[in-house]
């Protein structure tokens, strides 16, 4: 007599397509997967470490500056890093480092919701500000004196020289930011449109390190989606703050972005195939680097490829009153006008 067969029951149309458990409570943007909340930040959070692991990010007894703004980004990168450092004993230290950029009404409304990060996830906290680095220059009075056109251009190049003084200033030699899949498809989308192949050769590199910065930068959320990022956020009911910089419309990444976000609308994995397209572009590229060799800047005795810095070179402009100087021209004396303008066009953001 035969043994009667046990019948398989298929998993509920109503469960999570994961645990096949409980119901779900979410359509995963990156995948198209109903999961519950469990599911959704075991994976989100598994992909994170699969990223820090396959990268070797880290290595125990190091510390690490996490880039601080109180925005959804570094406040979900804070809080995950935490997270992972203790289940998978990472053995890294990680600090909150924050740059107050000097903008009434934004950066120091987030620098409260940084301060409150410090003692949620008890990581140190230490902020760096323009004024005490750049001739008492704030973003509120850069504005005032060149207006609203290229203020980006300035910040840009302020802000990566303040991570890198402020992470040397705690005697760290890794800090990690929080841009995401989306931040990354977007940089490698204009990058095409422009032509630019100088920049595309890095852009989608998870660690860069560039010729002029002592300290190396790293992008655990490199292939995070925003919109999942803002969904563990809230899930989380993790504490940032949602405003935008009030200087930075961002004409050109604005468009690049609204593209992106009508090509993720008709196929999700679009954001993560524009990231390996430009991994791969990028391959040749970087056979045939060429090392650059670094000296220290004249005026302010940062590292620098060049004699002049970039900060220093923006300074120079700001501090003789010049308020036209922008990337693609100058106004400056007749003796110093070329050499000055040559710079700009060779400054990278």
């Amino acid at each position: 007599m035969s043994r009667p067969t046990e019948s398989i029951q298929p998993p509920s149309l109503a469960a999570c397509e994961l645990c096949h458990a409980r119901k779900p409570s979410l359509r995963r943007p990156k995948t198209g997967q109903k999961i519950c909340q469990p599911c959704f930040f075991h994976v989100f959070e598994t992909e994170i470490h699969n990223t820090v692991t396959s990268a070797n990010l880290f290595f125990p007894g190091e510390r690490v500056a996490i880039g601080a703004s109180g925005g959804k980004d570094s406040t979900v990168l804070a809080h995950v890093l935490k997270v992972l450092n203790e289940r998978y004993n990472y053995g890294v230290e990680f600090v909150l480092l924050s740059i107050d950029e000097g903008i009434k009404g934004y950066r120091d409304d987030s620098l409260k919701t940084v301060k409150r990060n410090k003692d949620q996830y008890s990581m140190p906290l230490e902020i760096v500000s323009y004024k005490e680095l750049y001739d008492d220059w704030s973003m509120d009075d850069i504005v005032a004196q060149i207006g609203n056109r290229n203020n980006c251009t300035y910040c840009g190049v302020f802000r990566r020289q303040a991570l890198d003084r402020g992470a040397q200033k705690l005697g760290i030699k890794h800090v990690v930011t929080g841009h995401n899949a989306d931040d990354m498809a977007e940089t490698v989308l204009m990058n095409l449109l422009r032509g630019d192949t100088a920049r595309l050769d890095r852009c989608t590199d998870i660690v860069t390190q560039s010729t002029d910065s002592p300290v190396k930068r790293s992008k655990p959320l490199k292939y995070a989606y925003e919109k999942e990022i803002v969904l563990y956020a809230h899930y989380k009911r993790l504490d940032y703050f949602s405003t935008e910089c009030v200087y930075s419309p961002e004409a050109f990444r604005g468009t690049a972005r609204a593209l992106i976000k009508n090509l993720e609308t008709v196929r999700p994995s679009a954001i993560i195939d524009i990231i390996r397209s430009g991994e791969t572009f990028a391959l040749e590229r970087k056979r045939g680097a060429v090392a650059t060799k670094l000296g220290r800047c004249e005026r302010c005795g940062y590292i620098s490829s060049n004699r002049i810095c970039k900060a220093c070179v923006l300074l120079q402009g700001l501090n003789a009153g010049r308020a036209a100087v922008q990337v693609n021209g100058v106004e400056a004396e007749p003796d110093e006008g070329a050499a000055l303008h040559k710079r700009l066009e060779h400054l990278s953001f």
